[in-house]
């Protein structure tokens, strides 16, 4: 079985997917010493002080912040990799929505962890779901055309000879790619960071309409969900790897 929040020796050797595998380690370690505050924080509020709260959120924002940064940085090398990401169990890529959650999940967590929002917050955040769920539409529509074009002639050619060169261990930086290629890592690479940006956004925007005690719940219950399905995805590649991959 892979270690707590491993996955090495799926990256065939990639040094952009090695590196952010490396770190994605040490990101989850610090993710549980978070969620570990976030439960502390949140069985002991009435203790804590408001300042606390705000300290402790912006650090798990913060946290959060430096995973998309050295995300893109990963996109903007070789966008193809986001979409599906080696340092990623099957059961997380199964989960994915344009290289990441889907912003409307961080609703569904406020919903069954927040029962204590008074009507102004709640017509808040309803405006916030609807305006969410209009700018995820536009991505989706955005993503739709992309993918309309990747079965022109010319594109899925300059695909099939990227896959090639992937297979055979060259590196795909982005040189030498041709125009119809080119144009489709640069479309893929503006989509990602402005899903991204949605997701970054989003959970921004929550924190401003809860109260600090309320999106310390929030926080807690998206780290624990996160390393639910983290933790659940390695037990089941491991016994799918034990079971010779049947």
């Amino acid at each position: 079985m892979y270690p707590s929040g491993s996955r090495r020796n799926h990256t065939n050797g990639d040094p952009k997917s090695l590196s952010f595998e490396s770190f994605l380690e040490a990101w989850l370690v610090r993710q549980k010493r978070y969620l570990e505050e976030l439960l502390s924080a949140q069985h002991s509020s009435c203790e804590v002080r408001q300042d606390d709260h705000l300290e402790l959120i912006h650090r798990v924002l913060y946290h959060y912040q430096q995973y998309y940064e050295e995300k893109s940085r990963v996109a903007n090398w070789d966008v193809f990799l986001v979409f599906s990401p080696p340092w990623l169990t099957n059961l997380e890529r199964a989960l994915l929505w344009i290289a990441g959650f889907r912003p409307n999940l961080l609703f569904r967590l406020v919903s069954s962890s927040v029962n204590d929002m008074t009507e102004d917050q709640s017509r808040r955040m309803d405006r916030l779901v609807a305006e969410t769920r209009m700018e995820e539409k536009a991505l989706n529509d955005e993503l739709a055309k992309i993918q309309e074009r990747v079965g022109a002639p010319p594109l899925a050619n300059a695909i099939r000879r990227y896959g090639r060169t992937a297979q055979d261990g060259e590196t795909a930086d982005g040189s030498g790619d041709d125009s119809a290629l080119g144009g489709l890592r640069k479309a893929l690479e503006k989509v990602v960071a402005n899903a991204d940006m949605l997701r970054a956004t989003t959970g921004e925007k929550v924190a401003l309409v809860l109260t600090p005690p309320q999106m310390v719940k929030v926080l807690a219950a998206v780290a624990q969900l996160q390393l639910k399905v983290r933790g659940l995805g390695l037990q089941r590649d491991a016994e799918k790897g034990q079971n010779g991959g049947n």
